[in-house]
């Protein structure tokens, strides 16, 4: 049996920039992911575990400065 790769998943708000980039195993979310505002700035960034929150998690504010870090674990 073959084993699974991760495959790039990305998706664009209708003004061109990225909306998320991350990578999917299978149907799931799995390493480092990257959310982003329709601005273009970093809204959120962090880790999945096959679909599952891990890790350090950090939201940022619209200027760059880190909100909020959450520590979901392993």
């Amino acid at each position: 049996m073959a084993k699974a790769t991760p495959v790039e998943a990305i998706d664009h708000f209708p003004n061109g920039n990225v909306r998320y980039r991350g990578f999917k195993l299978g149907e799931e979310f799995h390493g480092e992911w990257a959310f982003y505002r329709a601005d273009g700035s970093l809204l959120r960034s962090g880790s999945f575990d096959r679909g599952r929150q891990i890790g350090l998690w950090r939201t940022y504010g619209r200027d760059g400065t880190m909100l909020k870090a959450t520590d979901f674990g392993k």
